[in-house]
């Protein structure tokens, strides 16, 4: 319940260790009302248990857990002050806060500037991260979310503002991400079918804040739960490369 109106309902879901899922679905369908309680920033008001790495909500410090969860959503610029610059926000990451609220150490700028290093992001240390670009933002978004070696890592619709090239940046990057050994579990939060990469091997559909089909890849990307989903007569093309594309029927 948000308020008086029921967001989302009948949700059992579990991610075991190691699993990558995708979660797709069209607007309004509870992807981000799932995404904010995964967080902890928004709580069902009954009959619900959330549980986040071994931590049962309602009995732990949600903000130690959120440390351990790196969220990266275009979203969060709407959360960010003036003030901050773009190196800042990176260093929030140690703390798992939107912005930064304490002095850093030399070692935590440098690490901070390393991160920014690896996603090509490092001439952008001093600006203010409001003036930067959606796709600027979203590399010092990924810089800062691997600041506190996370548990899992949400990507929340983090193409959604992108232009071809720097979304294509962005799923290179995720896709070596995801391959990297003892890399976080990963959930890539998407409406857009063509986002779905190879690596994600289950995936989660939601419909008017239910699941409509969870479970292995394969059972899940067919025409008939896209047809379901978007209520839109899609037709499902593979490339060699794993990739996916749609037509309409």
């Amino acid at each position: 319940m948000l308020g008086n109106r029921e967001i989302l309902r009948d949700i059992n879901w579990e991610v075991r260790r190691g699993e990558n899922w995708f979660i797709l679905g069209a607007n309004g369908a509870g992807k981000t009302s799932l995404t904010r309680m995964l967080l902890g920033l928004v709580w069902p008001k009954f009959g619900a248990e959330i549980s986040v790495l071994g931590n049962r909500f309602g009995n732990c410090d949600i903000f130690e857990v959120r440390k351990k969860i790196a969220w990266v959503s275009p979203f969060l610029q709407n959360w960010t002050s003036s003030r901050w610059t773009a190196i800042d926000i990176v260093q929030s990451g140690i703390d798992g806060t939107i912005g930064l609220y304490r002095k850093t150490t030399e070692k935590e700028k440098k690490k901070a500037l390393e991160m920014m290093e690896s996603m090509d992001s490092a001439k952008l240390a001093e600006k203010p991260f409001e003036v930067l670009s959606s796709g600027e933002q979203v590399k010092v978004l990924i810089a800062r979310s691997m600041m506190a070696m996370p548990s899992i890592m949400i990507l929340d619709e983090a193409c959604v503002h992108l232009d071809m090239k720097s979304r294509e940046f962005l799923l290179e990057f995720v896709d070596s991400f995801v391959r990297k050994p003892n890399s976080p579990s990963v959930l890539f939060i998407t409406q857009r079918i063509e986002e779905i990469l190879p690596v994600f091997s289950m995936g989660l559909v939601l419909k008017d804040g239910e699941i409509l089909a969870a479970g292995p890849r394969k059972e899940i990307l067919s025409d008939k739960v896209l047809l379901e989903a978007f209520d839109i007569p899609f037709k499902l093309h593979h490339s060699s490369s794993g990739r996916i594309w749609i037509t309409l029927n």
